[in-house]
């Protein structure tokens, strides 16, 4: 499986994929760091890529234009590139069967974060 991260996470992550991620990118290592999102959506499409993002912009692209690419849309808040790398792995049989389905253009991952409550 084949990612491109967006921008708005960390071009770390590609050290910390384990092997069924490998021929993942970031957006920086493409030089497209201040490029539009359209050209991210268009060259993910050209390379074969699915785009890693937390915005909803690229799942905006897919709804006007169709898909390929494919969108994961993590949907937690901000994260620390390790809870990233988690969340991906923890939905790989997931992810799996929504890169081999014809019909779906948006995985979407919703993570709740939990606050700690307050003493009255």
């Amino acid at each position: 499986m084949k990612f491109l991260f967006d921008q708005n996470i960390s071009h770390r992550i590609l050290s910390l994929l384990p092997e069924q991620f490998l021929g993942s990118t970031s957006v920086k290592n493409e030089g497209l760091i201040n490029a539009f999102d359209k050209q991210i959506w268009d060259y993910a499409r050209l390379h074969n890529y699915i785009i890693v993002t937390q915005d909803s912009d690229f799942n905006d692209l897919n709804n006007l234009f169709g898909f390929p690419p494919k969108i994961i849309w993590i949907r937690t808040g901000n994260l620390k590139t390790n809870a990233i790398v988690d969340i991906l792995n923890d939905n790989y049989s997931d992810l799996e069967k929504f890169e081999s389905d014809i019909e779906l253009g948006c995985f979407e991952i919703i993570k709740l974060q939990q606050t700690p409550t307050q003493n009255k």
